[in-house]
């Protein structure tokens, strides 16, 4: 018996490895479009309206697709949900106008402070109390986002601030999630995530709005969309195959998936700061998962 259950076992774990190795590739492949598009002229804005605006038609028909019945979209939990969808509409926004100014490697070094600010802001929201190990892996992570960013150093730039926020804002998106995970579906989710940064960033879109000059340029914005919601569903659907501490250190693929893109397109190679900083902050975040990983989420006092 225990011969057939645990290669089963182990055939779900690593397809919902696989899973999320795919969804980070498709968001380094939003992040390396995105900055193609911006050096190109389009402003940031209007690549935020196309990210969300894709994510809406597909999830809209998703929901919809057995009818549009309204009581299909509805949810008690609409003022958390609408919150939610503002975290992350507002931090891709700001990424994508980060974009502008800093390389990949960097916004994505800054990012990955996220999961750092997941278990600062575990003890007050979540009531999951941080011992002396995780404390000393949250104040090591900021060691390394100071040697990224450089505050006081020449190499500082003002956009670093906008990523700062980011990593912050998807924090507490991410602490949402866990709280509605389970209440309300991941279809519904989605929806209102589409519905909120299309209704917001249309009028910006608008009012900015510039053509693309090419072919390409029109497929990768067209495809901003598609590769935002593919990213999530996969994202989501991975924890259905896998735990999230077994999942949690494949998402620093996507500072690799970045690192290469950005390399082979721009010939962009990190600064040695920025690669001593990002190892930091990886290695803190993995200090952080251990821990977790080793106690749990509810008794970790390490």
């Amino acid at each position: 018996m225990s011969r057939v259950a645990i290669p089963a076992l182990e055939d779900r774990a690593s397809l919902g490895i696989a899973m999320m190795l795919v969804a980070w590739l498709l968001f380094s492949m939003i992040d390396t479009s995105v900055k193609w598009l911006v050096l190109a002229g389009l402003p940031a804005m209007q690549l935020a309206f196309m990210r969300y605006v894709g994510h809406f038609v597909i999830s809209t028909w998703l929901v919809g697709r057995g009818g549009m019945d309204v009581e299909r979209f509805k949810t008690d939990r609409l003022g958390l949900v609408l919150i939610r969808a503002y975290l992350l509409t507002s931090s891709t926004a700001l990424n994508f106008l980060a974009l502008l100014y800093l390389p990949l490697t960097v916004t994505a070094s800054i990012m990955f402070t996220s999961p750092i600010l997941v278990c600062l802001l575990g003890w007050p929201l979540l009531g999951e109390r941080a011992g002396p190990w995780r404390i000393f892996g949250i104040l090591l992570g900021f060691v390394g986002v100071l040697v990224v960013m450089r505050p006081f150093g020449a190499e500082f730039h003002w956009a670093m601030l906008l990523s700062l926020h980011n990593a912050v804002a998807m924090a507490l998106y991410s602490i949402l999630t866990r709280k509605l995970s389970g209440v309300v579906s991941a279809e519904i989710m989605q929806f209102y995530m589409g519905l909120f940064g299309t209704a917001v960033l249309l009028p910006v879109a608008i009012y900015y709005w510039t053509p693309p000059a090419t072919a390409l340029d029109w497929v990768l914005m067209v495809l901003l969309g598609v590769f935002g919601w593919a990213g999530h569903e996969l994202l989501t659907r991975a924890h259905r195959f896998a735990t999230a501490n077994t999942l949690m250190p494949y998402a620093y693929f996507f500072l690799l998936f970045l690192s290469i893109s950005s390399y082979v397109i721009w010939g962009y190679i990190p600064d040695t700061a920025t690669l001593i900083g990002a190892g930091i902050i990886i290695g803190s975040g993995l200090l952080i998962w251990i821990r977790t990983r080793k106690q749990g989420p509810q008794r970790a006092q390490g």
